[in-house]
């Protein structure tokens, strides 16, 4: 045996004594996440173990499909093959393991802790559950101190999973500390002038993390000081008395110094800790650079719901009623893009798009998954989890998510398992568990194509006056909508749950939404 395969070899023994401390409770959750690595090669084994020792799903298959352990190529060339080959067998298996009831209103925002074995969820109701998600359990309820819907609730690391950082449509930024005797104390410590979608904690840090909000005030904090630092409030580019109303920010995991906004614009803001100036009063505080897709530039017709950092520094970005797309650093637009060159945008490359869901009715996330990121993933408003390849952008997955619209995606940070939720009441839990791999839908394609028909009717209903026709058209819309609801219903047998609540395809449905929310829109608009 070679030098590679004695590597891998002992890291496989490493990998699965950790996995089976952790399963005995003999190792922390937090000991087991820093032995543990994410390259390919130790998520493989460690999570081959679970499988084999756990049943998760049935690796074992016919003689024609051998399945993973037939194509478990134990060379050091071949390894990393194998790897790839098994991280699209739990892409194509991925279903749902259950569902977490307990909420009143829409989950507005779903997290895992650092570890990885508990799930925080936060709600219209104001409440955050802190959940025991395998065993699909409550570990606690509190009231959050907000006032309006929560939008966002993170777990600070390194902190025993006691302190729990919230933001909401009130405005305020809170933070919980969880005593040992169970009792939760909240704390006001910090507020924008309008609603608060999202915050970014400092990789690794258990005292700092920003918050932006619609009023376009991007602020820094510090749970060792007593106040917040107000960093700047963003403005057009087109007008400077214009504030963008934010909906998302995001930090670099590699250069923490970096962090990227967006809001009620096209524009992608990459800033420098390090180059704002506090005392500007000025506010000409400008991003380093900026980023957007040649087509959208100067367009004034979209807006970004959500950004993400894959581990390579890409900046994955979701547009309302537009596509998903992946810059690279170098397809920058530098500073200030409204008074860049046309020939220079013409010297950029495209980024990579992914396309088939629709991003319109709420302000939906998007992310990565798999782990070296090999994935991007996002929800839609015709009730779907889209999984697709990161590299090529090919669709992988539809996933039955909500009745309504799926908002929210969280990837397991360890292992292939996944948490969404949108406008129904409950948290999906999703795991590798089916017992055979499942293409896509037989109805992906009308699914798809009203999707795009929906984004078509809705932007030339921007431009003109609904005509006859058009009214007609969209009635045959919905009306084709309802067809695909009772086409799209899933097998009961390629579901580990027991729950026979089902799944639906479309905007929405008038009479089916009265009973939990009226307007879907109440939960997270945009």
């Amino acid at each position: 045996m070679d030098a590679a395969v004695e590597t891998a070899g002992g890291r496989k023994a490493s990998c699965f004594l950790e996995v089976g401390r952790r399963e005995i409770g003999s190792s922390s959750p937090r000991a087991s996440s820093r032995r543990i690595s994410g390259s390919e090669v130790i998520f493989f084994l460690c999570y081959l173990h679970m499988i084999l020792v756990h049943g998760i799903f049935d690796i074992y298959q016919s003689a024609d499909d051998p399945g993973l352990l037939g194509q478990l190529d134990v060379d050091s060339e071949g390894l990393r093959a194998t790897c790839m080959i098994y991280l699209s067998h739990i892409v194509m298996r991925m279903t749902q393991y259950g569902k977490l009831r307990g909420h009143d209103g829409c989950v507005n925002t779903v997290s895992f802790n650092p570890a990885g074995d508990l799930l925080v969820s936060g709600s219209d109701d104001t409440n955050i559950i802190l959940w025991d998600w395998l065993a699909k359990t409550k570990k606690l309820v509190y009231p959050s101190g907000h006032h309006e819907n929560v939008f966002h609730a993170r777990v600070m690391p390194f902190t025993d999973d006691s302190t729990i950082v919230t933001v909401a449509a009130d405005g305020q930024v809170r933070v919980g500390r969880l005593k040992e005797d169970g009792e939760v104390t909240t704390k006001l410590v910090g507020e924008h002038d309008s609603r608060v979608h999202k915050m970014a904690i400092e990789p690794g840090s258990p005292y700092i993390f920003y918050s932006c909000g619609e009023d376009g005030l991007v602020q820094h904090f510090d749970l060792r000081n007593d106040s917040a630092t107000r960093l700047f409030t963003c403005y057009s580019f087109l007008n400077d008395r214009r504030r963008l109303k934010l909906n998302s920010i995001a930090i670099d995991p590699q250069n923490p110094y970096y962090f990227s906004i967006g809001g009620s614009d096209e524009y992608v803001r990459l800033y420098d800790m390090r180059r704002i100036q506090l005392d500007d009063s000025r506010n000409i505080n400008q991003p380093v650079d900026t980023f957007c897709p040649k087509h959208l530039i100067k367009s004034g017709k979209v807006h970004i719901t959500s950004i993400a950092y894959s581990y390579a520094r890409e900046i994955l970005v979701s547009y309302n009623d537009e596509l998903v797309y992946l810059f690279q650093n170098n397809m920058g637009l530098g500073p200030n893009p409204v008074v860049a060159q046309p020939e220079f945008f013409d010297m950029l490359d495209q980024p990579q798009a992914y396309s088939g869901h629709r991003n319109y009715r709420t302000v939906k996330g998007v992310s990565f998954f798999g782990p070296n990121d090999e994935y991007v993933v996002s929800g839609s408003d015709c009730g779907n989890v889209f999984i697709w390849r990161k590299k090529g952008g090919e669709l992988m997955r539809m996933m039955n998510g909500d009745k309504s619209v799926v908002n929210c995606i969280e990837p397991h940070p360890h292992f292939p398992f996944m948490a969404t939720s949108g406008i129904d009441k409950t948290v999906k839990l999703w795991t590798p568990a089916a017992k055979k791999v499942l293409p896509l839908p037989k109805n992906a394609k009308e699914i798809i194509a009203s999707n795009e028909r929906g984004r078509e009717v809705d932007a030339s209903r921007a431009e003109v006056t609904l005509s006859s026709d058009v009214i007609m058209h969209v009635l045959r819309l919905h009306r084709r909508q309802s067809e695909l609801h009772r086409e799209n219903e899933p097998a009961a047998e390629d579901f580990a749950s027991d729950d026979d609540e089902a799944f639906y395809i479309g905007f929405g449905n008038a009479d089916r939404d009265q009973g939990e929310n009226s307007d879907p829109r109440e939960c997270i608009v945009t």
